[in-house]
């Protein structure tokens, strides 16, 4: 890599499986325009959350956050980075924060609305773009930040926040008069994390079936979130009495299907979430039910926001993320890697369904 120059992890957006590398300039110290602040993007998980963000490029602008070339898109990660240089009144060198990054090794934003909690990215093409992306988070001024857990921060915090706000709105919406929740990819982590809360609730609590693969159903039983696990090839057996609600992690049209045809109308909400099993989404029309409809974590940030406070909802996410993390270390193994090669290598393994569901892929561009 040539010097001052950043490396890039782009993905060719109609043909997921084709990436390369580009490099691109860096300015100095001294090349930097007011407000902006250069990073060195430590490290970043990498989970079937990314997959989504790039199978919903198009469609959720996730492809907006980081632009690239026609035809190309940077997969948004989370992770930690150290500012390297700034020239945004507020913002220090040496200082490290938590956010959104590029699969970079350096990221330039424009920081805006600098606090002490940190700062927004102001930059003009994450003008139209949810906050709730644009926000980095200080380390030293982060109540939920402990630096012996970077990993599991960067692996689970961002998932399980959409995790409490699924339950959030099931919960705000009664849940549809279901008394089951089934969820489909129970593997993955924002599945694992939902699974968790529903069966931590002292009140309207439901009964939660994890709907997985032949070969993940041991791993999903041994974790205990679920009340029952099921593999997809069994749904048809699937017996509980009352309505159903599915919230849909995996985005597989032929399991939605199943889904919809075996409970009918005691189907009284499908929400699609993710989509692990990218390769075969589509085909939500003409099906018995409720209507499939897409659930965007932000719409329902903002609705808590005006309902309660954005205080009083951290403070709500906070104490739950508490008591799920003191679960994770029983199933989750975090495994390190950096360098531009095995970036690579862990990208197509997770986007082929290849990663083990214990595993906790944190990389870095930077060999380690």
């Amino acid at each position: 890599m040539a010097e001052q120059a950043a490396a890039n992890f782009w993905i060719k957006r109609d043909d997921l499986r084709t990436t390369k590398i580009v490099e691109t300039p860096i300015p100095g110290a001294d090349g930097l325009q007011p407000g902006e602040v250069l990073f060195k993007v430590e490290d970043f998980a990498f989970t079937a959350n990314n997959i989504t963000y790039a199978a919903f490029g198009e469609a959720m602008k996730y492809w907006d956050f980081f632009p690239a070339d026609e035809g190309w898109g940077r997969v948004p990660v989370w992770g930690f980075g150290d500012v390297l240089a700034s020239n945004a009144e507020g913002v220090a060198a040496g200082e490290r924060f938590y956010g959104y990054f590029p699969m970079s090794t350096h990221f330039v934003a424009q920081a805006v609305r600098v606090s002490d909690a940190g700062f927004f990215d102001g930059a003009a093409n994450r003008a139209e773009l949810s906050p709730v992306y644009n926000n980095y988070l200080r380390v030293t001024a982060d109540p939920g930040y402990d630096a012996a857990r970077e990993a599991e921060q960067s692996l689970l915090r961002p998932l399980f926040t959409t995790s409490f706000l699924i339950d959030d709105f099931l919960d705000d919406n009664q849940f549809f008069e279901a008394s089951t929740v089934v969820l489909s990819s129970a593997s993955s982590k924002t599945s694992l994390g939902l699974a968790q809360v529903l069966s931590s609730r002292s009140a309207n609590k439901p009964r939660v079936i994890g709907l997985t693969s032949k070969g993940n159903t041991a791993f999903v039983e041994g974790v205990g979130y679920y009340d029952d696990v099921v593999a997809y090839d069994d749904i048809a057996s699937i017996s509980v009495e009352g309505n159903v609600a599915f919230v849909d992690m995996a985005g597989d049209a032929n399991v939605r299907a199943a889904i919809h045809n075996h409970f009918a109308e005691r189907l009284t909400c499908s929400c699609a979430v993710g989509g692990t099993h990218w390769e075969q989404g589509g085909g939500a029309d003409n099906l018995p039910g409720a209507q499939p409809t897409f659930f965007f974590a932000p719409s329902q940030i903002q609705k808590r926001n005006k309902d309660w406070g954005a205080e009083a909802l951290q403070a709500k996410i906070a104490k739950a993320w508490a008591a799920f993390l003191a679960s994770v270390d029983g199933w989750m193994k975090v495994e390190r890697s950096g360098g531009l090669d095995v970036t690579k290598q862990v990208y197509l393994d997770v986007l082929e369904g290849k990663v083990a569901p214990e595993s906790g892929k944190i990389i870095s561009l930077w060999k380690i």
